[in-house]
């Protein structure tokens, strides 16, 4: 069974970015990144959640922060936030999966 996670990272003085992701057997699935910073050319969103897809869902921020720049070092620039806000919004992600429901806590 999958569960859609989200999770958001807001950069200092910056922008906001989002991502949202299943996890199937142990790797990012499904990845879409979103949020209201810039990204040129545009076209290359796309690639930015590529770069996410089929990683480990163990990895840590600077694991996914990596994968992102990578991608980005194929000749797009991101502007108003960062590899490193992606990484953390997707550990963020992560973690809002693994946390116990609302009402599961008493």
């Amino acid at each position: 069974m999958t569960c859609r996670s989200r999770g958001e990272f807001k950069t200092p003085g910056g922008k906001l970015i989002a991502v949202e992701l299943d996890v199937v057997d142990g790797e990012l699935r499904n990845v879409v990144v979103t949020g209201d910073f810039f990204l040129y050319p545009e076209e290359a969103l796309p690639f930015l959640a590529r770069a996410l897809e089929e990683s480990p869902a163990t990895l840590d921020e600077a694991g996914y922060a990596a994968r992102v720049q990578t991608a980005l070092d194929a000749g797009a620039e991101l502007v108003g936030s960062s590899p490193e806000a992606l990484g953390a919004a997707v550990v963020r992600a992560l973690r809002a999966r693994d946390a116990p429901a609302r009402g599961d806590r008493e």
